[in-house]
């Protein structure tokens, strides 16, 4: 069957911007998604979301699918009790260049930074919160299903704050 290929989707240049320190909290988070799999194969996906000041972690989504919808459904969560940031900084990935995604930012008066593609280390923070997350739960612990892995963060997130 000759059916016409879909090419590659490319993504506007992005420009360089620097890692800064934050002054003051709600001013820029950092978004990313790690992935990982159960004792059983099946994989999952997490979506972190962390504060570039204060260096809190303000949200952990675990679930097999994480689609821009959740994505702006678990913001929307934090948005409630935390306060609206300024700015968002996140990679190239489908979810965070989706329209949906675009649209509610821009509903919301919230800017995106987007990073360039292959540099995550523009996105350091959340990199290093990824590591140390993966490291001290994903890796330490043998799960079975996902109500573990939500469990096991849960309890650590705990830990970290106290």
């Amino acid at each position: 069957m000759n059916k016409k290929r879909r090419g590659k989707r490319r993504l506007p240049a992005r420009e360089k911007q620097p890692l800064e320190q934050q002054v003051s909290i709600n001013q820029k988070w950092s978004m990313d998604f790690m992935s990982d799999s159960l004792a059983s194969g099946n994989r999952f996906r997490t979506f972190n979301v962390m504060d570039d000041c204060s260096r809190e972690i303000l949200c952990i989504e675990i679930a097999t699918s994480i689609s821009s919808l959740r994505v702006t459904r678990a913001l929307e969560q934090i948005i409630d009790w935390r306060g609206k940031p300024l700015c968002l900084r996140v990679d190239n990935g489908p979810e965070f260049t989706s329209h949906r995604f675009e649209l509610w930012c821009k509903d919301q008066g919230i800017a995106i930074q987007f990073i360039q593609p292959g540099k995550p280390m523009q996105n350091g923070y959340i990199e290093r919160f990824n590591r140390s997350y993966h490291k001290e739960i994903l890796d330490a612990y043998l799960f079975f299903n996902l109500f573990e892995v939500r469990e096991h963060t849960q309890a650590w997130m705990m830990n970290i704050i106290c």
